[in-house]
């Protein structure tokens, strides 16, 4: 059984074990909203006390769930809904170093490397006919409506990032009608207080290839420049696709960290 059946059937899958079922219970407070994300869930006590179980059957069921990332245990204040992803930046793919950054290391070197937000500009954002492929990934047919939007973004006064964002239509039809001068930076905050998504977890796939010449113009970089190109796609709580991104950036900026134990 996939986890998305999990996530979306109306009742408790027959075969689970005890506490397998009371977890796809849970699982379905969180993905109605009946519990929201940032707050604590009930008490175990409390919950086995509801469920009629055991202690023990009732902690193995939220382990699953802190497993699967859909809640996180706070030591000495209790067990709380994820809040999802806030920014997931692209930015950690590069080494662009902020005059900020710098100023921080070298008066408190704590602070060296700490994460700054680059300033987002939105280009354009218009309602598209989604191709076959694209309209796959969001669970919707060819030809379905979805938004396209291009965006760039900002540090220290200069270019960095070009982005090319997809969004599925209706879901996300709350920010057509919202002037982009009050997106804000960040995108998934904004698709969470608009559009009612939380986005759970995104896959990023990075390759390289050479600049077009429109694009090495929107990031002021010479036409062919070498860019990294980092291909994502969003899921929600229910395990839909909520977005599709293809961000490019200098390749000489981009880094790669992999710490293996």
């Amino acid at each position: 059984m996939r986890d998305n059946d999990l996530l979306q059937a109306p009742s408790t899958p027959a075969g689970l074990s005890r506490y397998g079922q009371i977890a796809a219970q849970l699982q379905q407070k969180i993905v109605s909203g009946t519990w929201s994300p940032g707050k604590a869930i009930p008490a175990e006590s409390a919950l086995a006390s509801e469920f009629g179980i055991a202690l023990g059957t009732i902690r193995q069921a939220i382990a699953v769930l802190v497993q699967d990332g859909l809640l996180e245990r706070v030591q000495g204040k209790g067990t709380f809904v994820r809040t999802g992803l806030a920014g997931a930046s692209m930015m950690r793919f590069f080494r662009f170093r902020s005059d900020s950054d710098a100023t921080a290391a070298h008066t408190d070197p704590t602070q060296a490397g700490a994460t700054v937000i680059p300033r987002s500009e939105i280009l354009s954002c218009r309602s598209v006919r989604l191709d076959k492929g694209l309209a796959a990934r969001f669970g919707l047919a060819a030809g379905a409506r979805g938004l396209a939007i291009s965006r760039r973004r900002w540090l220290d006064e200069r270019p960095r990032l070009l982005e090319s964002i997809w969004l599925p239509l209706p879901r996300c039809e709350a920010l057509q009608a919202l002037p982009v001068a009050e997106w804000g930076e960040l995108l998934y905050p904004l698709l969470a207080r608009q559009c009612g998504i939380t986005v759970h977890r995104a896959v990023d796939e990075v390759t390289f290839r050479l600049l077009a010449t429109d694009e090495a113009e929107r990031l002021d970089l010479p036409d062919g420049h070498p860019c990294a190109l980092v291909t994502r796609q969003a899921f929600d709580l229910q395990g839909n696709c909520v977005e599709y991104r293809l961000t490019r950036g200098d390749a000489f900026a981009f880094r790669y960290t992999a710490d293996l134990r």
